[in-house]
């Protein structure tokens, strides 16, 4: 998984978030605006976290079987 970093640059000295990344290449792009949940989207993300919580997920490999099916492809 990628690692995101949000970094406030004074467009002169180097962010600490950088000095911690080791050597590689990367990709910047300015942040505009935070994206703000609504409050229907923020609710729905409480409620799957608890459903998580309470072990009410269901396996990625079952969700994968599923929408390879109703998607009508084989792996």
């Amino acid at each position: 998984m990628a690692r995101v970093n949000v970094v406030t640059w004074n467009g002169k000295d180097v962010p600490p978030e950088l000095r911690e990344l080791p050597a590689g290449r990367y990709v910047l792009a300015p942040v505009d605006a935070a994206y703000e949940l609504s409050p229907e989207e923020q609710a729905g993300l409480e409620a799957g976290l608890d459903e998580i919580e309470r072990g009410e997920s269901v396996p990625w490999d079952e969700v994968r079987a599923d929408l390879d099916e109703m998607l009508n492809r084989r792996r």
